[in-house]
């Protein structure tokens, strides 16, 4: 499909809303012939001829006229905004539905500035194509063949005279559009990058402020800024050597009816009425020729919004729910992974990973930075997929499951803690918006957040602001949890979720998860020894594989990584056989 056939998949369902403005719009234009023609009576018939009592009547014409035409002016404009409006509503509702569907890659790919100048620059320029570009180069044309019509019927040498001029229009229209296309596909790149820019710095102001960098960041966004005035300008610069052409060419059209149109009335080849008739289509004959680099300039700049959006739009996700997908409702929580590598950039991130995790079993994962830990969760909720092996929940291949249902069963408290713009109440129960607020509070109270929230003013129905502005790291990381667990959940994975608590708090919340009502399979990111240890099966990566593995006495006893960081975060020194006794 190409852009223009999905944007009028768009545009369809108003075709007779749009035929109906385009028969408004017809009427508009047919009713401007009138008035000149009136005039050329006035002047001929009643100021030449004499025939006094006929001026009331064209008087009469002529307001009736005057007033039909501004009611048409109203509806016109209002009837093509009601389309673009609608077509706009449409577009944005598929492309944000679309966004929502695409994988970690595509928002690899992507930056969210990029994605935003999509749903608000280029939509723009859609709805005004619609709402205000159509119906007037409907018009202009209209005007244009109309105008030329009646001076035919006055005169065909005069309208021949002018009609020489519009093979030079149309060439010269031919031109600019194809000059003016590359510059517009510029003015939205530096568009998307000035959008992109703002935003994450707007996003990172405290990183900015905390590194004293304002001024390193104004010199970079006044690059930015720089890039996208000099694609303006140089927009400007194409369609200004063409818009003085244009004007010029409809000027001429003055000189020619003032020489050649008053020498023939001079020689009685034309009544001083069809001069003023001509005269008065005169700016209906201007008004195209003046308009057309206009419209050539919004033409251009809509096309070049609809390839953007449509490739935005029609880029495919890696990760899809499979054709035929084995739905699940209820999920028991048993998860395998079988010879699992994974490689990102060229590199390997994960080498040959094999595992298995029982039902209710708690599984712990412990390794330095980058060594593939929040990529086994990743694999596990199909954020992405594996380059080989098989990743397993209750022996099924999540390649084979429904994505809804596999990850309607798994509850995951993220590294990178995430709070929306809602009330504390509204970001804990996202997972299940419908649920009583008991369960809310129950779910607060398991992650060590009641005591806090309600200390707060406005308690569960305070607003966090954005991204968990106000709320301390600890604060976020509780409240992320709580939204994990009040989903109650198959699978149950925490990301680092207590690396900003302080120990009391920790072993609270460990001692909460023990006491989880039903069968939990849950998987424990973390670098401290305290939130591992009582796991049932302790995983230690290095480098994308498993290097250790066991329960934590087991692991003490082998003396590898994990008793080595065992040894640094407790201070302990001395024989490892004796670590399990600790």
């Amino acid at each position: 499909m190409t852009p223009m056939k999905w944007f009028y998949s768009f545009l369809k369902p108003y075709r007779p809303r749009i035929l109906l403005g385009l028969i408004l719009v017809t009427f508009l234009a047919a009713l401007a012939i009138v008035n000149p023609i009136v005039s050329g009576m006035v002047v001929d018939d009643v100021i030449q001829g004499g025939a006094y009592d006929r001026l009331p009547a064209l008087l009469a014409v002529l307001l009736l006229v005057t007033a039909v035409r501004s009611v048409l002016r109203f509806f016109v404009p209002y009837n093509f905004e009601v389309c673009s409006q609608g077509v706009l509503y449409r577009m944005r509702d598929a492309v944000y539905r679309k966004l929502l569907l695409e994988d970690f890659a595509f928002y690899d790919r992507n930056r969210t500035g990029d994605l935003m100048s999509r749903q608000t620059g280029d939509m723009d320029a859609v709805r005004h194509f619609v709402a205000n570009i159509i119906s007037s180069i409907y018009e202009n044309i209209l005007y244009l063949c109309f105008a030329l019509i009646m001076v035919f019927t006055i005169n065909t040498k005069l309208a021949i005279s002018m009609i020489c001029l519009f093979p030079f229009t149309i060439l010269l229209t031919f031109v600019q559009f194809r000059h003016i296309k590359p510059a517009f596909h510029k003015i939205r790149t530096h568009f998307s990058s000035l959008n992109a820019f703002a935003q994450e710095n707007i996003s990172g102001n405290r990183v900015v402020k905390a590194f004293a960098k304002e001024d390193y960041e104004k010199e970079k966004f006044d690059r930015e800024n720089d890039g996208y005035r000099d694609a303006e300008l140089g927009a400007s610069e194409i369609w200004s050597r063409y818009v003085p052409v244009f004007e010029f060419f409809s000027n001429i059209l003055t000189v020619v009816l003032m020489l050649y149109g008053g020498l023939m009335a001079i020689r009685g080849e034309l009544t001083l009425g069809n001069l003023v008739t001509v005269n008065g289509y005169l700016w209906m004959l201007n008004m195209p020729l003046r308009m057309a680099g206009w419209f050539v300039n919004d033409t251009q700049r809509f096309i070049t919004s609809v390839e953007k959006i449509y490739a935005t739009y029609s880029a495919e996700p890696e990760i899809r729910r499979p054709q035929h997908a084995l739905e699940r409702k209820y999920l028991q929580g048993g998860v395998e992974f079988r010879n699992v590598s994974y490689r990102a950039q060229d590199r390997d991130i994960l080498e040959n990973v094999s595992f298995t995790a029982r039902p209710g079993q708690t599984i712990g994962i412990l390794g330095p930075t980058g060594s593939g830990k929040s990529t086994i969760m990743n694999l596990l909720c199909r954020f992405r997929d594996p380059a080989e092996g098989e990743v397993l929940v209750d022996g099924v291949n999540v390649r084979d499951m429904d994505l809804y249902d596999l990850r309607d069963n798994i509850g995951i408290a993220m590294q990178d803690v995430f709070l929306f713009s809602d009330t504390i109440e509204g970001n804990i129960a996202y997972g299940r918006p419908d649920c009583p607020f008991e369960k809310v509070k129950k779910a607060a109270i398991a992650a060590d957040a009641n005591h806090f929230i309600q200390a707060m003013p406005d308690g569960y129905d305070t607003i966090v602001g954005e991204r968990g502005v106000g709320l301390s790291g600890g604060q976020k990381q509780r409240i992320s949890l709580a939204r994990a667990l009040l989903k109650d959940p198959a699978i149950l994975i925490l990301d680092d979720t207590t690396s900003a608590v302080d120990m009391e708090t920790e072993s609270y919340i460990q001692t909460q998860l023990k006491n989880l009502e039903g069968a939990h399979t849950i998987f424990i990111i973390a670098y401290r020894i305290s939130s591992l240890k009582d796991a049932d099966q302790i995983l230690v990566l290095d480098h994308g594989r498993i290097a250790e593995r066991g329960t934590h006495e087991e692991l003490l006893r082998n003396g590898g990584y994990y008793a080595r960081v065992y040894d640094h975060q407790y201070h302990r020194k001395g024989d490892p056989s004796h670590y399990g006794t600790q």
